[in-house]
């Protein structure tokens, strides 16, 4: 226990907060925050970042605990401020990333009076959180915050809400913080049941065309290690959700790429014939799927996730089981016979030279992919990347190769666009030695383009890279294949965003053809401290590869 000795409710969270280990927040004060904000005054072993609006700080909050395997702090006011938060809760919850969110509330004796400022916000957010909790008591705040970070972290880990009414911060109480947590009902899954790891291991030695798809599970458990085991003692392809991308390395040979929408070719195909899938830590959603009764035809499915609801939510499963993927892989790979899969790796391998999907076209014309390609030339692939939502996610996913975990990131889920810009800098705080390139489009940029203030005023060394086709690119070509091309919404009349900003105190950089991406990217690795680059790229490339809607990852479309 901690010692016994009276505390205000802002200095009991900032205790809990050095106790684990969170040494920088992301957010905006407000009324009912402000006695919060004056406890964090006596705390200067927290960094607080001032975002600009609350959705940069809860997404900044997001990249940081990506980044770091670990939970991330955004905090709030009242009412707009607390519903500000709402979009980047949800996509933590969709992606399963351990964020505390802290928000202001209005005084106890005024709560359900709407009173100034005052939203419902536990009400509004109990189907996005792992667990939220209204703090009625300065004596009940050690134990809910205690048990916050707890729930955030554990398990398949997600979004808690702590709402704090601002009597609540400034009343004091001699309650210690407790040491561990236990709640009654509440037991993470350890290894998954030693009978279906058996009969796993039995589907895997008798399998002659078996792919593993790893997913977001294998990098919250760590279990990169038994991943490559499992795949180089049996000789099993390799394949990855847009989340699992850096799970494996991606020069392998036995690396064959995402899966999906826009996944490889030879990914999607590799898939359709298989006879047996590992999936490990995924949730074979639609984007992954395809058509759902013509997903993996010929295939038996064994599925490892830590949420039982996973399992079978989607695909029949052959070998359920419920358990954390690195402690699951543990026990199956001494029992995985080592095994050669020759003619099905050769097969793969064929389809992977005829069907290059990770190759830029061979165009003259400056075109998105040659962006990304460009950096991660530049960097040789030592790099951290933080996509938006939309084509440039795909394009980032597509044409770096990512050979380290908790180097991608995106808002895979809820899908987001705003989100790249403050994860990027939550990234970056986390991981203040990479270099962490925030890969944006035109669309995505502007929807928090304010966090470049912020980016400035602390001097956070993104680099930047718009993606400008002056158009909201997915939803052009969409509108283009589907709608008979009956553009409405898509089209955007662009600022030059390198004068932007300059304005905000950012170095801005134009590039218009190959060569000048090339200098441009150079010249932002060279630059100590944050770098935005507008390239200005081919306004009608199209994202392929390319599964259309209703359709199967067999029918994927190359061009």
């Amino acid at each position: 226990m901690i010692d016994r000795k009276v505390r205000t409710g802002g200095s009991i969270i900032c205790d809990v907060f050095l106790e684990e280990g969170v040494t920088a927040i992301f957010g905006m004060p407000g009324g009912a925050s402000l006695p919060f904000y004056d406890s964090l005054y006596d705390y200067p072993q927290i960094k607080h970042y001032l975002m600009r609006n609350e959705q940069g700080a809860g997404y900044a909050a997001d990249g940081y605990a990506r980044a770091l395997n670990s939970v991330g702090v955004a905090t709030s006011t009242s009412g707009p401020g607390a519903t500000n938060l709402v979009t980047p809760i949800a996509s933590a919850m969709m992606d399963s990333i351990p964020v505390v969110f802290l928000t202001g509330q209005v005084a106890t004796p005024f709560i359900g009076t709407d009173a100034f400022q005052e939203t419902d916000i536990t009400g509004v957010t109990i189907p996005i959180t792992k667990q939220n909790y209204l703090v009625k008591s300065v004596h009940e705040l050690p134990r809910i915050m205690k048990e916050a970070f707890y729930l955030a972290r554990s398990g398949r880990p997600g979004p808690v809400l702590v709402d704090v009414p601002k009597d609540v911060f400034l009343d004091e109480t001699d309650e210690p913080v407790p040491e561990s947590v236990e709640l009654r009902g509440y037991k993470p899954a350890g290894a998954g049941h030693r009978r279906m790891i058996r009969k796993a291991a039995e589907l895997i030695d008798k399998s002659e065309r078996p792919v593993i798809m790893a997913g977001h599970g294998v990098a919250i458990s760590g279990a990169f290690e038994e991943l490559r085991e499992l795949a180089e003692k049996a000789e099993i392809p390799v394949i990855t959700t847009l989340h699992g991308v850096g799970d494996f390395p991606e020069t392998h040979p036995l690396s064959f790429g995402m899966i999906g929408m826009h996944g490889m070719y030879y990914a999607n195909m590799a898939v359709s014939d298989c006879d047996l899938i590992i999936g490990l830590g995924l949730r074979f959603d639609d984007r992954v799927t395809g058509r759902v009764p013509d997903f993996a035809p010929k295939a038996k499915i064994i599925h490892v996730d830590i949420d039982p609801a996973e399992i079978e939510k989607v695909v029949p499963t052959a070998v359920p089981i419920v358990g954390d993927v690195k402690a699951t892989l543990q026990i199956l790979n001494p029992l995985v016979s080592a095994n050669t899969h020759t003619a099905w790796l050769e097969e793969l391998n064929r389809l992977r030279t005829n069907h290059p999907s990770h190759e830029p076209p061979p165009n003259e014309e400056f075109l998105p992919q040659h962006m990304v390609r460009y950096i991660y030339e530049a960097t040789e692939g030592e790099a951290i990347v933080v996509a938006d939502v939309g084509q440039n996610q795909m394009w980032a996913s597509q044409m770096f190769f990512y050979e380290k975990p908790y180097t991608f990131f995106s808002a895979g889920g809820l899908g987001g666009m705003g989100y790249a810009l403050p994860a990027a800098m939550g990234v970056q705080v986390a991981r203040p030695d990479q270099t962490v390139w925030c890969v944006t489009g035109d669309g995505g940029l502007q929807i928090n383009i304010q966090e470049l203030a912020a980016m400035a005023e602390y001097n956070i060394p993104v680099k930047v890279g718009v993606m400008n086709n002056a158009h909201l690119g997915m939803i052009r070509q969409w509108q283009n294949r589907f709608y008979n091309g009956r553009l409405m919404g898509a089209e955007l009349i662009n600022p030059d965003f390198a004068k932007v900003a300059e304005a905000f105190g950012i170095r801005g950089i134009r590039a218009e053809t190959q060569d000048e991406a090339r200098d441009a990217i150079s010249q932002a690795m060279e630059f100590d401290g944050p770098v935005l680059v507008d390239f200005i790229v081919d306004e009608l490339e199209d994202c392929y590869p390319m599964v259309e809607p209703g359709a199967s990852l067999a029918e994927t479309v190359e061009r």
